[in-house]
């Protein structure tokens, strides 16, 4: 262990759920300033470890401090005191402002009967500048979005002032920007007020970005820890999550980041590896406009590519979840022809194209370009535009070769609903063939 100074010190924990191991001998440290990112695939122990920390589990051995005093000897004020916890979803319960939403966050600093006074009334007004909700702050936490819930969860949390922040995937329901926004602030937050935040997170390649470290955990144990570029490697995701990935390296952060695909003996229950038994559907999405139709996809028996996406796009994430083929870009820079020239060898290996209402710009303008080429060669559905919000942000480019597609063969189905039946319209089951290279 280090010897420099230490927020939370877990040595040699072990915890168990009757005779089943949860955690074996796990041991980790973290400083003040810091972000790690605690990953690993579902029921390998994040949970578990979280609570502990909290004290909310007793161990069956080792020990967690904080700041140097024990978890188990601490009261309960006394952990409020010192670690702030926000879960992934909470019930809103009443309809309170904002205000005294975040307000709650100094319950832990208060005698019995006690009253907020100056220092508390600062700590909650930096707390919802931190978040920027000082100016909302007398709307009703039951009008707020998804998204913008997190981010007040985010100001309670802070005006506890607490050192250690403990976040479960703060990053869920929130689009990319949002996510990108919500980490960048922990970020700034641990290192500018020296406090240390242990974030659980799914997604490796926003781990990668905003993390000091990252811890991973599989069935229990901690089987990695280190710098991101220590940590992240194909040989990782096929041991810990059974995917194959490429390790690729961002040309403008040098930060690595992943390109995970699901092996094919195991995109092909039932049958032999190799041979796809169902119908392969390419959709074209982003921006999280692939939110509801690909999960349905996928619930409904298709297998599923996706692409031209941008990785840490929200659809990116979701198609990386279900273990999709993708075609994946760089973040922020314009789909180049290396991606083109794997989306178009999707786009051949499919039996029928579905088109999101995806949000264009010059960055994806590139999709539509190469859809243009496939219309009518392969069964094309687009669902409707919407029409409360812009989507074409290319001068009318984009408006232009939607229209081409319509008019080379292309069809507009009006909801996902339609949609199902359309594919099974239109790819009837004696035209599947054997999956291409």
């Amino acid at each position: 262990m280090s010897a420099s100074p230490t927020t939370l010190r877990v040595e040699r924990l072990t915890v168990r759920y009757g005779g089943r191991m949860a955690l074996s001998d796990v041991s980790l440290e973290a400083g003040p300033g810091e972000l790690i990112a605690l990953t690993g695939p579902n029921g390998s122990g994040k949970s578990t470890l979280l609570r502990a920390v909290m004290g909310l589990l007793v161990p069956d051995a080792g020990t967690i401090r904080i700041e140097g005093a024990d978890v188990a000897e601490l009261t309960l004020k006394e952990r409020a005191r010192r670690i702030a916890w926000a879960p992934q979803e909470e019930p809103v319960g009443e309809n309170v402002s904002i205000l005294e939403y975040v307000r709650f966050g100094r319950h832990p600093h208060l005698e019995p009967f006690g009253v907020e006074g100056p220092a508390d009334d600062a700590a909650v007004e930096r707390a919802l500048r931190r978040v920027d909700f000082w100016e909302g702050r007398n709307r009703g936490v039951q009008e707020l979005s998804g998204g913008e819930r997190q981010r007040v969860r985010l100001g309670r949390v802070l005006a506890q002032e607490t050192p250690l922040l403990m976040l479960d995937e703060p990053t869920a329901f929130l689009d990319i920007g949002h996510q990108l926004e919500a980490l960048e602030r922990v970020r700034t937050i641990a290192q500018s007020e020296r406090r240390c935040a242990l974030v659980a997170l799914h997604d490796l390649n926003l781990a990668a970005r905003f993390a000091d470290r990252i811890v991973v955990l599989s069935r229990g144990r901690l089987v990695a820890t280190g710098t991101p570029r220590e940590v992240l490697s194909p040989e990782l995701l096929a041991d810990v999550w059974g995917i194959v990935a490429d390790l690729r390296w961002d040309p403008t952060t040098s930060l690595p980041y992943l390109l995970p695909v699901l092996p094919l003996d195991r995109r092909a229950p039932g049958g032999p590896p190799g041979r796809r038994w169902m119908a392969r559907v390419h959709v074209v999405a982003g921006g999280g406009s692939g939110a509801e139709l690909i999960p349905r996809l996928a619930q409904e028996g298709f297998e599923i590519s996706v692409g031209a996406v941008h990785l840490f796009d929200s659809d990116a994430e979701l198609g990386q979840r279900l273990g999709v083929a993708m075609a994946t870009e760089t973040p922020f820079t314009p789909i180049s022809s290396r991606v083109i020239e794997h989306l178009e060898e999707l786009l051949e290996a499919c039996d029928a194209v579905v088109v999101a209402p995806v949000p264009t710009g010059p960055a994806n303008l590139a999709n539509w370009t190469a859809l243009r080429e496939w219309a009518g060669r392969r069964p094309m559905a687009l669902l409707p535009l919407p029409s409360e919000l812009p989507w074409d942000f290319t001068g009318g480019a984009a408006a232009r070769l939607r229209e081409e597609i319509l008019r080379g063969g292309g069809e507009e189905v009006p909801t996902v609903d339609r949609l199902v039946a359309w594919l099974r319209e239109r790819v009837p089951a004696e035209a599947l063939h054997p999956r291409l290279p």
